[in-house]
């Protein structure tokens, strides 16, 4: 929900907007002077998934479900227990939401990736970039490399081949 999902689905209908816009001239509408402003989307953007966010937490408050952040892990204990930050709780249910952290080479196994950036990164850009590159071929990458050129960044998506096709 907060760098997948909602705000890439944000960014999808922004470059959709574009490419509208870019076809305006053949239905007859002018449109000179129409600019984008990537600094805009993404205060809007990342404002709408704190929304979310915070309607998501008064719904599960609301439900009575206790929110407890942290590390947590199962404990060894007859009934279902979980212990987060040195403290145990048990419940009839307990739901342990992982959340994802992509592993992201070194310089020493891959020259340059300190250079790079996850897809998490893509939702942290201040502005749009002029050129980008983006690897992978997966249906994030795919999106992401979309989303990049619609908007106005040359762009280019790299993939792992033996041969080109």
């Amino acid at each position: 929900v907060n760098v997948g999902c909602v705000p890439k689905k944000v960014m999808w209908n922004t470059a959709v907007h574009a490419e509208f816009i870019h076809d305006h001239a053949d239905y007859g509408f002018e449109t000179t002077g129409v600019k984008f402003n990537w600094r805009t989307i993404k205060e809007k953007r990342d404002a709408y998934v704190r929304r979310l966010n915070d309607i998501y937490e008064n719904n599960v408050k609301k439900a009575r479900i206790d929110i407890i952040r942290g590390y947590g892990k199962f404990t060894a204990d007859p009934e279902p227990t979980i212990e987060v930050n040195g403290k145990k709780y048990t419940a009839p249910h307990i739901l342990i939401a992982t959340g994802g952290r992509p592993a992201v080479p070194s310089d020493s196994e891959i020259p340059g990736a300190s250079l790079g950036m996850t897809s998490d990164g893509f939702f942290d850009l201040e502005d749009l970039p002029r050129r980008s590159v983006i690897i992978g071929a997966g249906y994030i990458a795919v999106e992401i490399a979309g989303i990049l050129s619609t908007l106005g960044s040359k762009s280019s998506l790299l993939i792992r081949q033996d041969k080109v096709m």
